[in-house]
C-alpha cells in the first residue's frame, strides 16, 4: 500500500481510508470508511459503499450500486456487478447486532453478475460465476458457474464443450479407447453385445479398464442439484461408468479442463492421479460405478484446489 495520494478520488466522493493502493479510482458518491483496506489499481465506481472490517485486493471492479458491508473479504481480480448485494447477518433486526459477522470470501478471478445476492459466511471459489439475479445460499466451488434462486451449478468456467466430448464418444462406436484434452485422461466404449433377451456390456481390467482394481463403490439417489467429487488423488487411479441414467464428469489437469457425458452402460472415463474430477448433474435414475486403484486412503485425497494447482506446478 502506498503511503502517498497516488491514487484517484472524485471530489463527490468520501474516502475516510488510509489504505488505498496506488492507481485505485474512486468514483462520485462512492464512500469508503476509515478501516476499510482497498489495493492497487482498483475501479470503484458511483454509489459504492464499503464498511470498515472490509479487505479488497488488487484490481478489483466495484459497480454502481454495490455495498460492501463488515465481515467480507474480496481477493485480487474480482468483478462484482452492478448492485451485487452482499448480506452478513442470517437473522437481523434492528438495533441488534451479532458479537462478529460471518467471514464471507470472494476469491480471486471470480466475477458476481448484476443483482445477485450473497448469502453470509460463505466462500465463491477461485474463477467463479455467478449468474445475474442469482441468490447464492451455499458456497460455490473454485470454476463453478451458478445461476437461479437458490442459485445451483450449470458448468464449469473453460470446461469443452459437452457436445465435443459426446462426439467424440459416438466416433468410439467400437471397443477401445479415446484421448482427450486432459492429460492422462481416457474415455472407453467397453464390449456391447445386444439381442432378443436383452444387452450384455463387459470389460476386463488391465485391459477395456487401464488397472488393477482394489476397489469400488457406487453413486446413487443423488439430488439432481449436488455436486460430487471436487478432488484429486495422489496415487488412486479412478474409472466411471454410469450403469443407469446420466452423469456429467468434469476432468482438470491443472491446465486443460474438460466436461463428459456418461450416459451409456458400456462407455467408461478413466480419471488417473492427479486429475481434479468432479460428477454433477445426475439424472434422478442415474447409477455411477467406480473403479478404484487403491483401496481407501483419505490421505491420498487432494481436497483444495489450490493446493491441487501448486502440485501441479511444482510436478511441471
Amino acid at each position: 500500500m502506498s503511503t502517498t495520494r497516488d491514487f484517484f478520488v472524485h471530489s463527490h466522493a468520501l474516502c475516510e481510508s488510509e489504505t488505498i493502493g496506488k492507481e485505485s479510482r474512486v468514483w462520485a458518491f462512492a464512500h469508503i470508511l476509515p478501516g476499510a483496506t482497498l489495493g492497487s489499481e482498483c475501479n470503484v465506481c458511483d454509489n459504492v459503499f464499503i464498511e470498515n472490517d472490509v479487505v479488497i485486493g488488487d484490481r478489483v471492479t466495484l459497480k454502481c450500486g454495490v455495498q460492501v458491508w463488515d465481515g467480507i473479504t474480496i481477493e485480487d481480480d474480482v468483478f462484482i456487478g452492478p448492485n451485487a448485494t452482499f448480506t452478513n447477518d442470517l437473522f437481523p433486526r434492528s438495533k441488534v447486532y451479532p458479537e462478529t459477522f460471518a467471514r464471507t470470501i470472494i476469491r480471486r478471478g471470480a466475477s458476481l453478475g448484476a443483482n445477485c445476492t450473497i448469502l453470509p459466511g460463505i466462500t465463491i471459489g477461485i474463477n467463479a460465476m455467478v449468474g445475474a439475479g442469482a441468490v447464492v445460499t451455499r458456497s460455490v466451488p473454485p470454476n463453478a458457474i451458478v445461476v437461479g434462486n437458490p442459485a445451483k451449478i450449470i458448468g464449469y468456467v473453460d470446461a469443452k464443450p459437452v457436445t465435443a466430448s459426446v462426439e467424440g464418444m459416438q466416433q468410439a462406436d467400437k471397443p477401445g479407447s479415446l484421448q482427450t484434452s486432459v492429460k492422462g485422461v481416457t474415455l472407453h466404449t467397453m464390449n456391447e453385445v445386444a439381442d432378443i433377451r436383452g444387452s450384455l456390456s463387459a470389460g476386463e481390467f488391465e485391459r477395456s479398464v487401464p488397472f488393477r482394481t482394489e476397489r469400488y463403490f457406487l453413486v446413487y439417489d443423488v439430488p439432481t442439484a449436488e455436486t460430487r467429487g471436487e478432488h484429486a488423488h495422489r496415487r488412486c487411479h479412478q474409472f466411471l461408468v454410469a450403469v443407469k441414467g446420466s452423469v456429467h464428469v468434469v476432468a482438470d489437469d491443472g491446465v486443460n479442463r474438460e466436461e463428459f457425458v456418461l450416459d451409456k452402460p458400456n462407455v467408461g472415463i478413466h480419471l488417473p492421479p492427479m486429475t481434479w474430477g468432479i460428477q454433477y448433474r445426475y439424472s434422478a435414475d442415474a447409477v455411477l460405478m467406480v473403479f478404484a486403484s487403491h483401496y481407501y486412503d483419505a490421505d491420498d485425497y487432494i481436497r483444495n484446489y489450490d493446493e491441487f494447482k501448486s502440485l501441479i506446478q511444482r510436478s511441471s
